[in-house]
């Protein structure tokens, strides 16, 4: 299948797609390029994103594709109960408290934050970088 006929979203985007912050999307599929980001989470209430083996397109802030991921693991677990090894593969943070300390700011944004929401915690490999001018 080519990258073209695969789903795609902008990391940062909101529940069901609605784009985002431009600046943290571009920030965090840099990550995703640089290979420092191999992991993500969203709340579990915005069902059917992804399953295991699925594939995407990562699309830019200017919604231009950009890498094709395929996710390896996907797994629900409560905001408070996602540890250092999860958080440490999002390659945002220099630790668990910047981490939970980012994420709950995002998650006040974008959904009903709670400290035991439930969150799909997931990673994934890249498959293949798309030229900018895909």
């Amino acid at each position: 299948m080519h990258w073209s006929e695969l789903e795609s979203f902008a990391f940062a985007d909101g529940e069901g797609g609605k784009p985002g912050d431009k600046a943290l999307a571009d920030s965090l599929l840099a990550l995703v390029l640089a290979g420092k980001k191999t992991a993500t989470c969203w709340p579990a209430s915005w069902d059917g994103i992804t399953h295991v083996g699925k594939r995407m397109v990562v699309l830019d802030s200017e919604r231009r594709p950009r890498a094709v991921i395929e996710t390896t693991s996907l797994v629900e677990r409560p905001f408070n109960a996602v540890d250092w090894d999860f958080a440490r593969l999002e390659g945002e943070n220099d630790d668990l408290e910047g981490w939970r300390r980012d994420h709950r700011e995002w998650l006040t944004a974008n959904a009903d934050f709670s400290p035991d929401m439930l969150l799909c915690c997931e990673q994934f490999k890249v498959i293949e970088i798309l030229p900018e001018t895909a």
